[in-house]
């Protein structure tokens, strides 16, 4: 098979793993070698300072032993199937670089004979590309459940970022979907990669010549809506994996309807990107904003509202914390009104060092007025909502679209 073809069927796979990082490497260029990953991070996307970066993000196979029902690549499919030889993956990347077409590699794969198998193919390409071509670029390298643990350190030591995806939220219905998969063989590695970072910063503080060991993190990958769970057990596992394994993000995909025919899948006809949304927002809350996953979904609010963001329900079902004085809250209470950001919070604590905040400071500040008045006061802004319900507030900042498609669904506003 020609090249080209092989790029145009496992460039194509690749789209389903959406856990493409920002970089966060500080694995600088050497005189004798090609690339920087310290300026890499997200495929086509927007890093936090605003940079728009590439990477070349493909599989190394489609093929793959498992046969997991949410995956278009499970081994009942009938496809186009294609395989990369370590050194085409290697000819890719640094032929694409020398180009300016991308700026670091993404490399993922289906499980082909066997997990170790899979994995020492992926560790040869890290390998090869900083060994023999002296390449310092960004390498995002997938961890394969189930591999050995030293090939998953090796790895670690070529890779700026590895990432094991969970898939599915819980195990019960994993062994639902994808029977032949487990959580031991996703939390092993993950914890082994956890544990050989701190090891690597304690090392490195003792031998700053010691080899770097994923310097930017580990990652996971959870689809949204292929399986039952409540949106509280999915945090839940997110908030465990941010505590318990230092991961760097969680991401939430929306579950794609690839194998229709498959009925232990639901009947979707398209991704839930509205909860996904919601999800990722939450994230956000949880790792920005001091919030714990618990305040904004928990047993009694087990799912998230579709129509309003996280953080504007959180205020709204917590009305009697309300309003909060400008003036005088601290910082974390700043940052739970709605319409507030952390860049905000920040420069009202740092303004009103120098005297009372007043209306139009707020104006300047880039508040979000049209939300915060209902839950602030301030020298200028007396709180005039006190004789409104929660229920008045979330139906009076709902788009007229939204309200109608409220209407629609028979959700009681009043």
């Amino acid at each position: 098979m020609e090249i080209i073809e092989k790029v145009k069927i496992l460039a194509d796979a690749a789209k389903y793993d959406v856990s493409c990082a920002s970089s966060g490497s500080k694995r600088e260029n050497t005189s004798t070698g090609i690339g920087n990953a310290m300026a890499c991070g997200i495929c086509h996307s927007f890093t936090d300072d605003g940079r728009c970066v590439s990477l070349l993000k493909i599989l190394m196979t489609n093929y793959c032993i498992y046969d997991c029902a949410y995956c278009i690549n499970r081994r009942s499919n009938d496809l186009s199937r294609a395989t990369f030889t370590v050194k085409e993956i290697v000819d890719l990347t640094i032929n694409f670089y020398r180009r300016n077409y991308i700026e670091g590699l993404f490399l993922s794969s289906g499980v082909i004979k066997s997990p170790d198998y899979t994995m020492e193919r992926l560790l040869n390409v890290a390998k090869e590309l900083r060994t023999i071509h002296k390449y310092n670029g960004y390498i995002h390298l997938k961890a394969i459940p189930g591999a050995s643990e030293h090939l998953i350190y090796e790895a670690g030591l070529y890779a700026d970022r590895m990432s094991v995806n969970i898939e599915i939220p819980t195990e019960k219905q994993l062994m639902i979907v994808a029977p032949e998969k487990n959580f031991k063989n996703v939390l092993t590695p993950m914890t082994q990669i956890r544990d050989n970072i701190v090891s690597n910063k304690l090392e490195r503080q003792k031998f700053k010549k010691a080899p770097l060991f994923t310097p930017a993190g580990q990652s996971t990958q959870m689809i949204i809506g292929a399986t039952p769970e409540h949106d509280f057990e999915i945090m839940k596992l997110a908030n465990s994996f941010y505590k318990e394994h230092n991961l760097k993000r969680v991401y939430y995909s929306g579950f794609l309807p690839v194998n229709e025919y498959d009925k232990r899948l639901p009947a979707l006809t398209k991704p839930p990107l509205v909860r996904e949304n919601r999800l990722y927002q939450t994230d956000w809350l949880m790792r920005f904003y001091n919030f714990e996953f618990d305040e904004i979904v928990n047993e009694q609010n087990p799912d998230l509202d579709l129509f309003i963001d996280p953080k504007l329900s959180y205020a709204l079902r917590n009305y009697q914390l309300y309003p909060v004085d400008i003036n005088a809250a601290d910082y974390n209470m700043i940052l739970r009104v709605p319409g507030i950001g952390v860049r905000s919070a920040k420069l009202i604590i740092q303004a009103r060092r120098c005297g009372r905040l007043q209306l139009h400071h707020l104006k300047k500040m880039g508040i979000v007025l049209k939300r915060a008045n209902y839950f602030i006061t301030c020298t200028e802004l007396p709180f005039r909502n006190s004789n409104l319900y929660p229920e008045q507030i979330k139906f009076k900042l709902l788009t007229p679209e939204k309200r109608k498609e409220v209407y629609d669904t028979q959700i009681s506003i009043w």
